[in-house]
């Protein structure tokens, strides 16, 4: 059967591979000869042990994730995280939160954050609308401090950071838009967590990789589904977990790994912005990418048309009679905006570039 499948350039919920929906589609009534899908399945049957054990090992390999840390898959989202972590490892006023101010996912922590902590922000980009990521060198990180939190990616305003700081205290990192596009040291890092559904999977599970020892120092007096330990204790099923959402993100870890694993997507996310990003330096001013050059990201690509709004929305209403859609960019900055994460096919980039070409003759 033939879908009348479009370009999917959304920043989440985002595009999946075709391969894993097909899967999906023919295992969903009747999942390995169970009788039964997947979601009507119990998280704590047999099968579904193999489903989630499956998911964790392959994050745990494809990252090469130390056994010092362990792999949740959580609900409420990176949103979420946003209280959770504070809420867990906060030590009190004299042990500030460190927090790199470098967009609109940073000051969306820093808010949650402050409702309950002592934030202290050590660097920003706010100055020039947040077209880079500060020096982390020149950074002062307080060696008190409960902990430091980045967003390696910032998916609004297209900025990315080339290296991880290296911090005297655990490092959270918000990995949402990039997690799986490059290789990591995961012993860097305390924390990290992921929103599903960018580059993992459907919308309704947080991955969180987080230090086993960290998380069990962890605040004592929180409600249980607020602290990392029990979720680990239990092998993320401290409660029901969203079982459809992890199956299908254990089909992305799989078909991740037939690509060719972390250092093979790492290849094609440069190979496919570059070649966008060449198509935007060429256009001879007609399209702007803002962000300086050194900190583009990789998987969010944001531009804007010379002319301003009223050409934007005629491009990405031409775009999408193309067969692109969700080009338009974040309703907080306008403007128009790529995401081609994992699972977007090089073929689509091109096409995107072939088809600015062409606008650009008509209204250039």
């Amino acid at each position: 059967m033939k879908y009348n499948r479009v370009f999917n350039f959304s920043a989440g919920p985002a595009v999946m591979p075709e391969s894993v929906l097909e899967q999906a589609r023919d295992e969903l009534l009747n999942f390995k000869n169970s009788g039964m899908s997947v979601m009507e399945m119990s998280h704590r049957s047999k099968e579904f042990d193999a489903v989630i054990e499956g998911a964790e090992a392959r994050m745990k390999k494809l990252l090469n994730i130390p056994d010092t840390h362990a792999v949740l898959f959580l609900q409420g989202g990176a949103t979420f995280q946003f209280a959770m972590v504070p809420y867990n490892f906060y030590r009190g006023d004299a042990h500030p939160i460190d927090m790199v101010y470098t967009g609109a996912w940073t000051e969306k922590a820093i808010k949650e954050a402050k409702k309950m902590a002592k934030v202290n922000i050590v660097a920003s980009s706010e100055d020039r609308n947040f077209m880079y990521i500060p020096d982390m060198k020149s950074v002062k990180w307080n060696p008190e401090a409960s902990y430091a939190h980045i967003c390696t990616n910032e998916t609004i305003s297209g900025a990315k950071y080339k290296d991880m700081p290296n911090t005297p205290t655990p490092l959270v990192a918000d990995m949402s838009s990039e997690i799986l596009s490059r290789p990591l040291d995961i012993s860097k890092f305390g924390l990290i967590f992921a929103g599903a559904q960018k580059n993992l999977g459907p919308s309704g599970v947080c991955l969180v990789i987080v230090n086993k020892d960290w998380a069990s120092k962890g605040n004592k007096n929180l409600p249980e589904m607020m602290a990392y330990e029990p979720h680990i204790k239990n092998g993320s099923r401290l409660n029901t977990p969203p079982t459809f959402g992890i199956y299908l993100t254990g089909l992305v870890l799989e078909w991740v790994e037939k690509q060719g694993g972390v250092a093979k997507m790492s290849q094609l996310a440069k190979e496919k912005a570059a070649i966008l990003y060449a198509a935007l330096d060429s256009s001879g001013g007609f399209y702007n990418c803002p962000v300086d050059k050194e900190w583009r990201s990789d998987m969010n690509v944001v531009w804007r048309i010379k002319g301003g709004d009223e050409i934007e929305d005629r491009f990405v209403k031409e775009a999408k009679k193309a067969g692109m859609d969700g080009l338009k960019g974040h309703r907080s900055v306008g403007g128009l905006r790529a995401s081609i994460y994992n699972a977007f096919p090089i073929e689509g980039v091109k096409a995107l570039v072939d088809f600015m070409k062409e606008f650009q003759k008509k209204n250039g």
